[in-house]
């Protein structure tokens, strides 16, 4: 099978000021102009988005507003060459998510977060894409007692179903997360979104997101995920960065914290053929609080970097003296090639 190359993609958000819950920012904000054209400079292909991101304050603005503002913004991403890969509800911000978005026990929030779904829809459908990405941030509890899990399960099916039928041509991918904001999340991997996605009025039109940090949060090994998912066909989204043990989101450049465990995610990547159908590799990464302003983008172009640096250690692996290893159980052997394989000649 030929070899495909791989498009890029990151969000403003990525660009970050290094605000932290424990600190003010360190850097001044940069505008999305200055952002977008960063993002062409360093050999990424598009641009994924909040609703808010496209349209700022977008709850205080009228349909008319709306759509005037994306037009704008489609203009400039058309000057620019540069695609947007989706678009996704920001829905922890809002005073009405307090407790939950989907899930809260208000039903005049869960019908905002609902409403909000739908005008994030005609965001992207302006912006021409049709994935919209589910991040749940406060779909969970901080105390068990406070939600009924099983209702809240309805919630959720309920919430997804109306996105469903309001645009039959849109996907939605839902990016699973174990905890923070909420101390524990009610769809914390892969394996819970498409599960979810089967109560769905249209499950083929629900996939998922992974993200390598939130899989390293909850224990597993992202490329696991990575196959699980694409075994079904549902891996419509990829936010690749790094995480150094069980803690906060950290967010760390890709192969940052453990090359070898980046490394495994870029084979499961190569062997299920992602990308071929149009998807992008995203990174999903901060830089480190202590980033002079001068230093600011190297956390994306070092991930970009590594990514294909390890497509290539992926192309050239012996896979066929690996394979003649694992007929012989010589399971030592194996973990050392890799090794010398990884620190090269």
């Amino acid at each position: 099978m030929a070899k495909h190359t791989y498009k890029f993609c990151f969000g403003p958000w990525n660009i970050s000021e290094g605000q932290d819950p424990y600190g003010p920012p360190v850097r001044s904000p940069q505008s999305f102009d200055w952002k977008l054209k960063q993002l062409k400079r360093l050999g990424f292909d598009a641009m994924m988005f909040h609703d808010d991101d496209a349209v700022p304050e977008i709850d205080t603005k009228s349909d008319a507003q709306v759509r005037k503002e994306v037009r704008e913004l489609r203009q400039k991403l058309n000057d620019a060459g540069v695609a947007a890969e989706m678009v996704a509800p920001r829905l922890w911000f809002d005073p009405r998510t307090i407790d939950g978005a989907f899930t809260s026990n208000d039903p005049q929030c869960r019908k905002y977060a609902i409403q909000r779904s739908l005008r994030c829809i005609d965001v992207a459908r302006q912006l021409g894409t049709d994935l919209i990405v589910l991040w749940l941030a406060r779909e969970g509890s901080y105390i068990r007692e406070s939600k009924n899990a099983r209702q809240c399960m309805d919630y959720l099916v309920e919430a997804v179903d109306a996105m469903l039928a309001y645009d039959k041509k849109i996907r939605i991918s839902i990016e699973p997360k174990p905890n923070e904001p909420m101390d524990q999340a009610y769809l914390p991997t892969i394996g819970h979104a498409l599960a979810l996605a089967q109560l769905t009025r249209d499950p083929k039109r629900v996939g998922c997101v992974m993200e390598s940090a939130h899989a390293i949060l909850v224990g597993l090994d992202p490329a696991d995920e990575i196959d699980f998912a694409m075994s079904f066909g549902k891996l419509w989204s990829l936010h690749l960065n790094d995480q150094n043990g069980l803690k906060f989101d950290q967010d760390k450049p890709f192969g940052s914290a453990n090359l070898r465990v980046a490394f495994n995610q870029v084979r499961a990547l190569e062997r299920n053929g992602y990308g071929r159908k149009g998807e992008y590799v995203g990174f999903d990464v901060h830089p480190f609080r202590t980033t002079k302003v001068e230093h600011w983008l190297a956390h994306l172009e070092n991930s970009r970097r590594t990514f294909l640096k390890l497509v290539q250690k992926a192309r050239t692996f012996n896979e066929k003296q690996a394979r003649t290893l694992i007929k012989n159980r010589d399971y030592a052997a194996l973990d050392q090639m890799v090794i010398e394989h990884l620190l090269g000649k």
